[in-house]
């Protein structure tokens, strides 16, 4: 298979183009078009656009690790998943070294037993690289990802144990918020290779004993709208199925909810959309038995039609 995820190719036999999305089997693509339709397509079907091959994330590389800094960075081996900027059911893998050492690093796969060598090369100091890509669309089909580094240094430092990682992904893995990091252009979810050991202050835990279980908990006013679209609660909903984009939808309908019955609002507007109707009627179901909402109402019929309910409080 000469192709990879992400590349962009056109159609030999017809006036089409697209990105490819998933490797189907050695002869077999998908591809994606402009308007999202994904279609299956032999690889010997299709031929590169030259000048848009590259589906990589721009990196802002130092590629001299040999200039002097005045400090030695110990720490900053970040294993980075970001979305293609162009087609967001790829994600890319990239390596980010930004400590001083200097990496030799493989990345090995394992599925049903098998291993398969992925990658292998050396990162300099204060850089980055891409090793491997996957199609969001087939998270469960995942392999098991071994990355292996070693760290060396040119200088005094004391040498390092290598840096080994193994991880089975699942989506409960990408539930935190996307980060930026300087040798990125774009927001990645970041795992730190080589977290240092924890250092446990005797003092802090001392106090957490005796904390006082009569500590006020502080809730925070919502504000006028409370927007409940999936892609505004979640960095990860791509990886969510519709039973789980409507709990945490509700979750945070409740607690905004509450939280404008404590903070005494007048009205709070809920921007649920219109979609299916199911998250509607499940506002509408809580909000038309709670004993502290006056009324209800569809909210500015003009700028949201029926995707909006404005609640009004006793």
């Amino acid at each position: 298979m000469k192709y990879k995820l992400g590349e962009f190719v056109r159609f030999v036999n017809e006036r089409r183009e697209g990105y490819i999305t998933r490797i189907i089997d050695e002869s077999t693509i998908a591809v994606t078009d402009d308007d999202g339709f994904e279609i299956p397509v032999l690889a010997s079907q299709v031929t590169r656009v030259h000048g848009k091959t590259d589906s990589s994330v721009d990196l802002k590389v130092e590629t001299n690790s040999d200039q002097k800094t005045s400090h030695f960075i110990a720490n900053g081996i970040f294993l980075a998943i970001s979305p293609d900027k162009r087609s967001p059911s790829v994600v890319h893998f990239h390596l980010i070294n930004s400590s001083s050492w200097q990496l030799l690093i493989t990345l090995y796969t394992r599925k049903k037993n098998q291993h398969k060598g992925e990658y292998a090369g050396i990162l300099k100091a204060r850089s980055a690289v891409q090793i491997y890509s996957c199609s969001l669309n087939e998270l469960d089909l995942w392999p098991e990802f071994n990355i292996q580094a070693l760290l060396f240094s040119q200088g005094n430092e004391e040498m390092q144990k290598p840096i080994e990682f193994s991880e089975k992904f699942k989506a409960k893995d990408f539930s935190g918020a996307k980060k930026q990091h300087e040798l990125l252009e774009q927001a990645a979810w970041l795992i730190q290779l080589d977290s240092p050991e924890p250092i446990i202050d005797p003092e802090k835990l001392k106090e957490s004993f005796f904390k006082s279980h009569e500590e006020k908990i502080e809730i925070e006013k919502p504000g006028k709208e409370v927007d409940l679209h999936i892609e505004k609660l979640r960095d990860d909903y791509q990886f969510l199925n519709s039973s789980e984009i409507l709990d945490i939808q509700m979750n945070y309908f409740r607690k905004s909810l509450d939280a404008a019955i404590v903070h005494k609002i007048p009205s709070i507007i809920f921007i649920h959309g219109s979609g299916n109707g199911t998250l509607r009627i499940e506002i509408h179901k809580i909000i038309s038995k709670h004993a502290q909402v006056k009324t209800f109402m569809d909210a500015h019929k003009e700028r949201f039609g029926y995707g909006a309910t404005e609640v009004f409080f006793k």
